[in-house]
């Protein structure tokens, strides 16, 4: 019993650690993408038609989309990857227990 007690808690900090890691992502993607924005803007500002022509070119959002797609995989990784490593896990020790 005390061994499933450990096994529950062991399972459960590393989906912490998962998803504490999902959330650094996340504000890191925030944070570094705002500053790369505004290094790219900032060179071509004369006016508010260049600022808002600018901040939806192709050029500034290229990066938010590519960096995004990453973060979505890593979101759904987080979200749905842990079943199967549970799964997983769960046929492995089976298989252990079985052959005591």
């Amino acid at each position: 019993m005390e061994e499933s007690r450990n096994l529950k808690y062991i399972r459960a900090k590393n989906r912490v650690q998962r998803e504490k890691g999902f959330y650094n992502h996340l504000v890191v993607f925030i944070l570094v993408n705002i500053g790369i924005t505004a290094f790219k803007i900032y060179g071509n500002l004369s006016s508010w038609d260049d600022f808002t022509k600018e901040l939806i070119s192709l050029n500034v959002l290229s990066t938010w989309v590519v960096w995004g797609c990453i973060l979505l995989f890593h979101f759904f990784m987080v979200r749905f990857g842990g079943q199967w490593e549970e799964k997983k896990i769960n046929e492995y020790m089976d298989r252990e227990m079985s052959n005591e």
